[in-house]
């Protein structure tokens, strides 16, 4: 399997965001991917206010350019991921959909851990709009497994090792990672995922300003379960641009990586116990 990134500047214009989108989507198919992962919020990032006018639900425009892309392009294509609007719901779920080459939907996943904190003075809140899902989701690109996340899943390694013991083989972070943290954590997080759970990792980032003092880091990135880095796109330091990068998943290494290191099938799961009442 051949994988591609999608590195893009998402801002307001969702008209903009969706061309960008198509255009790289469509140069990483023809680089010859066949599986594409776009980044998070990939057709709007912006204010409270523009989010929440922004939404969509999963049969809206966004979506549906998903399914039509990846049906003329014979792709499975990860929609990094959108902010949805869900009937009777007050608060939108950051939501990331799989489309099968068939453009039909095959998995749909809502962001379980939310990025509430705050970086140089500066405040990210993402529960005052949203509300976090529930359900670890595993789908299947190609005859493989996949499992989906987004963007700060990846620091809570719990559920990227569930996916793996559910036979996840790619894992995909779509993600719009601080300048500050990526500068900090995002080469460390990104390769520790992919070692510990023997899987490739497909990172698609958001680059640039989004909002005045809002930057993200770019870098996205493709890795091996060796934890090798197979292609990794310029970032926030280096002049990142919007941009993709394919690699070719080796399917017989990842299978000898886990034969030479067998640590997957090596869990105790008799010895762990989840400590209770542990504080925060």
């Amino acid at each position: 399997m051949r994988a591609g990134a999608v590195q893009l500047n998402s801002g307001h214009d969702k008209g903009r965001n969706l061309a960008v989108a198509d255009r790289l989507t469509r140069a990483a198919a023809a680089d010859g991917a066949d599986l594409v992962v776009l980044p998070e919020k990939f057709n709007l990032m912006g204010t409270e206010e523009q989010m929440r006018a922004g939404a969509e639900p999963l049969d809206g425009p966004s979506i549906t350019w998903a399914q039509e892309t990846a049906r003329e392009l014979s792709i499975d294509l990860v929609a990094g991921s959108i902010a949805e609007r869900r009937p009777d719901r007050d608060r939108l779920s950051n939501t990331s959909v799989h489309v099968g080459p068939d453009g039909e939907v095959r998995a749909v996943y809502r962001k379980i851990h939310l990025f509430d904190v705050v970086l140089d003075g500066v405040e990210y809140r993402e529960s005052a709009t949203e509300e976090r899902g529930e359900e670890i989701v595993l789908s299947e690109a190609g005859g493989l497994p996949l499992g989906l996340s987004v963007c700060y899943d990846i620091r809570f390694p719990e559920l990227y090792r569930i996916l793996a013991v559910r036979g996840a083989r790619i894992l995909a972070v779509p993600a719009a990672f601080t300048k500050p943290t990526g500068i900090a954590h995002w080469d460390l997080l990104v390769r520790a995922r992919a070692v510990e759970n023997q899987a490739f990792v497909i990172a698609a980032g958001q680059i640039g300003e989004w909002l005045p003092g809002k930057e993200s880091f770019g870098a996205s990135m493709i890795v091996d379960a060796w934890g090798e880095v197979l292609a990794r796109a310029p970032d926030a330091l280096a002049g990142g641009e919007e941009t993709f990068v394919c690699a070719d998943l080796d399917l017989a290494r990842q299978d000898e990586v886990r034969e030479r290191v067998p640590s997957l099938a090596g869990r105790v799961e008799e010895a762990y116990r989840w400590p209770a009442g542990a504080p925060a």
